[in-house]
């Protein structure tokens, strides 16, 4: 089982009803949209995405940061195409077709094949040096094993089905997902030499958290807040929360998540069904079931 949160559930043909996952908005909205058809023309290099997925982002995000030519398909990962299953007969998104029968997936694969194999475009998303190389595959590691599970079990707790306290699970689960953010916030360079993790350059440990960090908003509609402290107000927490902000004011401001970011009204029915706990992808099925990301 692979790491990603768009492995599709196999729908037989005897099925009649589509999953409602699958009514998606067709294609990217906004700022998104002009990247898109920035990105339409034939290239060898192609991107089998779903504007939608947070995985796929990630993708999106190397490319847009290093301004790699590529070509860019829409996919409604729900409704498998032939071009997507010759290129990846798992269909999953992201897939990189790096040439004619020769594809990738698994976005953090796609991304450090795409730092390494482009070498000469900047920025150069992962640190020269071993050591360092090394440990920022810990902390991308640690935002797919630990952040986005924590994500998804405060999205997707229901508190009115829960056997005990609802709201004070919920409490629990909130503050569980902030933990992980402070554990993450203190693993930063000092703001001093820059808002990334590793300082002045953004970097893959960056883009590996981006996506889940611009969806925060989720949790304001449907979970009621995150309910990080304001800014002064953390307690002996404060410094890293100050640092976590630090680091969110640069991501909100990033050229290439503005241009890979579509308009919330159309996440907002996608998220909808993940705070209901009806959501049907791989990844909403693992966290009922009390699973990482598969």
């Amino acid at each position: 089982m692979t790491r990603e949160s768009v492995i599709i559930v196999q729908i037989s043909k005897s099925s009649i009803m589509p999953l409602p996952d699958a009514e998606l908005h067709p294609v990217a909205t906004g700022l998104a949209k002009q990247t898109v058809d920035n990105h339409s023309d034939e290239s060898q290099l192609k991107l089998y995405a779903g504007w939608f997925c947070p995985f796929v982002q990630r993708v999106w995000l190397t490319l847009e940061e290093k301004g790699i030519p590529h070509q860019y398909i829409e996919i409604n990962p729900y409704h498998k195409g032939p071009e997507l299953m010759r290129s990846n007969p798992r269909g999953l998104v992201p897939t990189l077709e790096v040439a004619p029968g020769k594809s990738l997936y698994e976005s953090t694969v796609i991304c450090e094949y795409l730092d390494e194999h482009y070498e000469d475009h900047s920025p150069k998303l992962h640190p020269s040096d071993d050591y360092e190389r090394a440990r920022s595959r810990i902390w991308m590691d640690y935002v797919t094993s630990r952040v986005i599970p924590a994500f998804h079990r405060l999205l997707q707790f229901q508190p009115s089905s829960y056997e005990g306290d609802g709201a004070a699970r919920l409490d629990e689960l909130r503050a569980e997902f902030r933990k992980c953010l402070l554990e993450f916030a203190a693993e930063m360079a000092d703001a001093r030499q820059g808002p990334w993790f590793a300082g002045k350059e953004i970097g893959l440990v960056d883009i590996t958290l981006l996506p889940w960090a611009v969806r925060f908003w989720v949790f304001d509609e449907f979970k009621g807040g995150l309910r990080i402290p304001e800014n002064g107000a953390g307690g002996e927490d404060e410094e890293r929360w100050e640092r976590w902000r630090v680091w969110l004011a640069a991501v909100e401001e990033r050229d290439s998540v503005k241009k890979t970011t579509s308009d919330r009204e159309h996440y907002r029915p996608i998220y909808k069904r993940y705070a209901d706990d009806v959501a049907q992808s791989e990844l909403a099925k693992a966290t009922r079931e009390g699973r990482g990301v598969p």
